[in-house]
């Protein structure tokens, strides 16, 4: 079981000492994108694989991590992830793929959960990406320097086309 009280002073941690540069850049500049979510039904997979499908078309070069809870099943296998199990007691993530993740300079990362996530915030707190891009919600004030709110009723579509929409914007 995480203790989320070690785990929240280690992402704090993690924000007060990370010093990556951030800006947020044109779109049409972007080469290199992260995308981090929770693994959960198989809707969600189809959405985030026609996600990557978008912005690969776009000449994007798209990196991927994911949180496989437990008791989700992960479909296809398609990319990397992590596991509670890989958490240790003081809060600190030991993986090879989330530490390669987290200190690759993304362009845009972009954390599409509809559900703040204490391990992926963790992540987002670790990473040296030069935008990071979530859902509005006050959790992810702290490690996010760009938030987009979408219609709830529309789910995770609406916020990964929302997503798109605002950053292809910026230019």
């Amino acid at each position: 079981m995480l203790n989320k009280t070690l785990l929240s002073y280690k992402t704090k941690s993690y924000l007060k000492k990370n010093v990556s540069p951030r800006t947020s850049m044109g779109y049409d500049s972007v080469k290199d994108i992260g995308l981090i979510f929770t693994i959960g039904s198989k809707a969600k997979h189809e959405v985030i694989k026609s996600f990557i499908k978008s912005l690969e078309n776009d000449g994007k070069k798209v990196h991927v991590l994911a949180f496989l809870p437990k008791k989700e099943e992960n479909h296809e296998f398609l990319f990397d992830f992590f596991t509670e199990k890989e958490v240790s007691f003081w809060g600190s993530i030991n993986s090879d793929k989330v530490s390669v993740f987290a200190n690759k300079s993304f362009d845009y990362l972009f954390y599409v959960d509809d559900q703040s996530n204490m391990l992926i915030k963790n992540v987002l707190a670790m990473s040296k990406a030069k935008c990071r891009v979530a859902p509005f919600d006050e959790n992810n004030e702290d490690c996010c320097e760009m938030m987009v709110q979408a219609p709830a009723s529309g789910g995770i579509k609406n916020l990964v086309d929302e997503m798109y929409k605002y950053t292809k914007l910026l230019s």
